[in-house]
């Protein structure tokens, strides 16, 4: 009996594989793309990852889905889920067909050094922690691409095979993704010490209305950060508009030690300005506002060795953050 080659190509040897108790015997063609498809998370990047094209995977998963009578994936708006027949199937087969596709020589990362990993994420929580934590994996030979976006278009491109793993600043919905909590951010409002000295204690005393005529410095028009602080540590609604915006808190951050006003910063970008005395935490408070950012590995099992070095060096180093 005779099959296609992996890639969708000429007639070549035997190449079929029995189904579970007697069932029809699936082409490797199919189960490869539905391997392909399962771990990516959608028919896009299973043809990228395969290199076919779209319609192929489309035509044999659905073959595939055909032959055994089950419907595999869901489609949803972006991408697919894995049905529960799917999840077993993908259980019971991705061993032996990764150590099949090795052996016969068609395992595209066999015999290479292994990919960049593509590691997406926040800007500054990549320049100032992700990469000195990385650093030692980066001497070892891993080699790194990094993005740096906001939490929703990452996601989208996540689950179209762009990235690896990405750092989410809020748990991914639906169950596709899978995210591990990283690390917990808290929330400090400062100013410079000219500020500081001007105010001497007043927001303490006599609550936010002290920083009446004090210019706001902050990442977006719409104060996401300074918002939030004011809901949960002022019980208020914030109702002013910023003197700046910046969208990079490390900008914020050289802004507001240059003096131009105060803000809103997570506390490890600006803990040494606070240690050195650049800048003065306004209002200290026992229940800081806390968000915690998420590690979410693109769907399915990477082959890539480096992916899983990576992802554990962060889990690793995040809590500490």
């Amino acid at each position: 009996m005779k099959h296609r080659d992996l890639h969708g190509g000429r007639e070549r040897g035997p190449g079929r594989v029995e189904g579970q108790q007697g069932a029809a015997a699936l082409d490797l063609n199919l189960v490869r793309t539905f391997l392909a498809v399962y771990r990516s998370g959608s028919f896009t990047s299973a043809a990228q990852l395969l290199g076919i094209s779209q319609p192929t995977v489309t035509t044999q998963v659905k073959a595939l889905e055909r032959q055994s009578g089950r419907e595999l994936f869901a489609r949803l708006p972006r991408g697919v889920a894995p049905t529960p027949y799917a999840q077993d199937l993908a259980a019971r087969i991705a061993g032996p067909l990764d150590a099949l596709l090795a052996a016969t020589g068609h395992d595209p990362a066999a015999g290479s050094a292994p990919a960049p990993v593509h590691l997406a994420g926040p800007a500054e929580l990549l320049c100032v922690r992700v990469l000195p934590a990385l650093a030692p994996l980066v001497r070892d030979g891993v080699q790194l691409r990094l993005t740096t976006g906001l939490t929703d278009p990452l996601l989208d491109e996540l689950r179209a095979g762009r990235h690896d793993l990405v750092i989410a600043t809020s748990r991914p919905r639906g169950r596709a993704l899978t995210a591990v909590p990283l690390t917990d951010e808290e929330f400090v409002l400062v100013a410079a010490p000219v500020w500081a000295d001007r105010l001497g204690g007043r927001v303490a005393a006599e609550g936010p209305g002290a920083l009446h005529s004090v210019p706001l410095v902050t990442y977006a028009e719409d104060l996401p950060i300074v918002r939030r602080y004011w809901r949960h540590v002022f019980e208020q609604r914030l109702n002013r508009r910023a003197a700046v915006t910046v969208p990079d808190l490390r900008g914020v951050l050289a802004a507001v030690v240059a003096g131009a006003g105060f803000t809103v910063l997570p506390r490890y970008l600006c803990q040494d300005e606070l240690a050195a005395g650049a800048l003065v935490a306004l209002h200290e408070t026992d229940d800081p506002p806390i968000n915690t950012g998420y590690l979410v590995r693109r769907p399915g099992t990477s082959a890539n060795p480096h992916v899983t070095l990576v992802r554990d060096r962060l889990l690793a180093m995040g809590p500490a953050w």
